[in-house]
């Protein structure tokens, strides 16, 4: 074999390496996508079943008419196969556009709101994961050379996204009345960041984290807020509970307040440093409060029953009672 011979075959078997390791190397790559492409379907398939058990807890609270519908609508969603999903999954969004969500028990629309987020969240991964994997196969060296095998063509899910802006975020928060050996309330004052005019005094506490409890979530955010740390039986009550539509950061929420009594702690001393970054930004003090200090003032608090519920905290009955 001559040296010209030589480099010719060892030009071509490189050729063929190269190309050879290209083909597996796209074949492969498209098994990924595919593989990325079933596991977003089953994501979504999820989060659509999600959305249609809340549907039908919904369903059970709201007026007849409106319930049977979307009961019916929300069981041909969960029954629909691949080919009627989408219709089957459109006409579930439209009847439960119809559900006035602030007249909902707070959990139940907090409960339907996120497992929208999480369906539209699902499809838009679904229809990221289908365009690559179709951008791919209809590449031409794809189609002439069959490298997607004998996997089946992925195919978008076209169903209208929830208009959920539209919908006050709903948003459980546990507080506390954290009183001094004076019987005195510890109240923060704050304003919103947008808005730094509209200032007020308000008691510790914040959101429920999801999968937390009241009580829990009020002994957190009491040493998040002021350093004293209680085991969360220490905490009275709930004592009172307050619903309420207020907006924070310009979005609007649909919130409910649930209010435990606690004592601090001979040795303790409020401490500020665990304040998160906004907290720090829009909260300038702290100070004790007396009954007599609340109803002497002009400036706003909340809750705005303070000054006349604060005399019987101490004194509670075991009663839940609804506040303003």
């Amino acid at each position: 074999m001559t040296g010209w011979e030589l480099t010719t075959l060892v030009v071509v078997l490189s050729l063929v390496v190269v190309i050879g390791v290209w083909f597996v190397g796209t074949a492969n790559r498209l098994d990924r996508l595919h593989v990325r492409t079933d596991a977003a379907w089953a994501a979504l398939d999820a989060a659509l079943a999600r959305r249609a058990v809340v549907a039908r807890a919904v369903s059970g609270v709201v007026d007849h008419d409106l319930g049977d519908r979307l009961r019916v609508v929300a069981e041909r969603a969960e029954r629909a196969a691949r080919a009627d999903r989408e219709t089957a999954e459109n006409e579930l969004t439209r009847v439960l556009a119809e559900v006035d969500r602030p007249a909902l028990a707070l959990a139940l629309a907090a409960e339907l709101i996120d497992a929208e987020h999480r369906m539209v969240i699902a499809r838009r991964v679904h229809g990221d994961a289908v365009r690559d994997t179709l951008t791919q196969r209809r590449r031409r060296v794809v189609r002439w050379f069959k490298l997607a095998g004998t996997a089946p063509e992925p195919g978008y899910l076209e169903i209208a996204e929830p208009t959920l802006d539209e919908f006050p975020r709903p948003r459980p928060s546990a507080r506390v009345i954290l009183l001094d050996d004076q019987d005195r309330v510890l109240l923060f004052h704050g304003h919103d960041p947008d808005r730094a005019e509209d200032k007020f005094w308000f008691t510790a506490g914040g959101g429920v984290e999801p999968g937390e409890d009241l009580r829990t979530a009020a002994a957190r955010e009491l040493f998040e807020e002021t350093g004293v740390k209680l085991e969360p039986d220490v905490l009275e009550g709930p004592l009172w509970r307050r619903r309420v539509a207020f907006s924070f950061e310009g979005r609007n929420y649909d919130g409910e307040e649930w209010f435990f009594l606690a004592r601090l702690p001979e040795d303790a001393k409020i401490d500020t440093v665990g304040f998160t970054d906004l907290e720090a930004r829009t909260i300038g003090e702290h100070r004790w409060w007396s009954t007599t200090d609340l109803k002497a003032t002009g400036e706003t608090v909340y809750p705005v029953q303070l000054a006349e519920l604060l005399p019987t905290a101490t004194t509670w009955d075991g009663t839940l009672r609804a506040v303003r």
